[in-house]
């Protein structure tokens, strides 16, 4: 699978048309990739019709603050776990008020890897409402911006999927 820019732009534009056409407003709540989903969508012409907040919540403390992540959660399961990318899309979509939230939390690298959670392990998790949020772990190869760039794509195309 390429991973490319041009890739990127293609699963961004797929994901906006889709949006769109259902009137949707999305939030990301981001944690390894820096807000480069968000990026991703408001490179495009338009993208105020479907995109209205990207949250960067890289440390505990902004997943606290910012998204009402738990402090048990993140004491019982690390940052990187589907109950802290779970309650992400909670607190997204209850602080922005969009009609979808994707979240991402993981460990890209080079550092920061342990035996449960290696460099490349990435936990996604998009929804329309708490109930209904379906989350997903991945595990990505390369380099920081490869398994960061690869998470990214990986979310665009979910979330569409998703919809």
């Amino acid at each position: 699978m390429s991973y490319s820019d041009d890739r990127l732009l293609e699963a961004a534009i797929a994901l906006g048309d889709t949006l769109r056409s259902q009137q949707l407003m999305i939030a990301t709540a981001e944690s390894c990739t820096g807000g480069w989903v968000a990026k991703a969508l408001t490179d495009l012409p338009g993208s105020s019709d479907y995109i209205g907040c990207g949250i960067v919540s890289y440390s505990n403390e902004a997943k606290q603050q910012l998204l009402g992540v738990s402090t048990q959660s993140l004491r019982d399961h690390g940052a990187v776990s589907e109950p802290v990318v779970r309650e992400m899309v909670a607190g997204a979509l209850a602080v922005t008020g969009a009609q979808v939230a994707v979240a991402i939390s993981g460990v890209a690298g080079p550092g920061g890897g342990s035996e449960d959670k290696p460099v490349g392990t990435v936990w996604f998790a998009w929804g329309r409402t708490p109930a209904d949020t379906q989350c997903v772990f991945e595990h990505f190869n390369g380099d920081r911006d490869s398994v960061r760039r690869q998470a990214v794509l990986y979310a665009l195309d979910g979330v569409r999927a998703f919809l």
